[in-house]
């Protein structure tokens, strides 16, 4: 499991943009909606048996979403397109703190 702590996360318009933090490693993130279809995109590359990856944003209080991705590869930042993350992320921005991501 890789856990990404949320440092800034800033709604624009349709999408999310801001930073997290994985090992003392700092890189962009980009939330938003299914335009091109589910993406989940890594700033570095992960060997997974499973094409679909769980991805939990999560907060303090039990407070979380989750949703089933396909790993599409790396990319320079962290990428995620779900309209479930993103829908939830328009209701509870500041209260969620870590990017979960599950994989085998």
């Amino acid at each position: 499991m890789l856990n990404f702590k949320i440092i800034k996360l800033d709604i624009n318009q349709s999408y999310f943009f801001g930073q997290v933090e994985f090992r003392s490693d700092k890189y962009k993130v980009n939330i938003q909606n299914e335009r091109r279809g589910k993406v989940l995109k890594l700033p570095f590359e992960i060997d997974s048996k499973n094409k679909k990856i769980i991805v939990r944003v999560s907060g303090p209080g039990n407070l979380f979403v989750e949703d089933y991705l396909p790993y599409q590869g790396e990319s320079e930042w962290l990428e995620i397109d779900s309209n479930e993350i993103t829908y939830f992320l328009a209701d509870h921005q500041d209260k969620l703190d870590t990017i979960e991501i599950m994989y085998e």
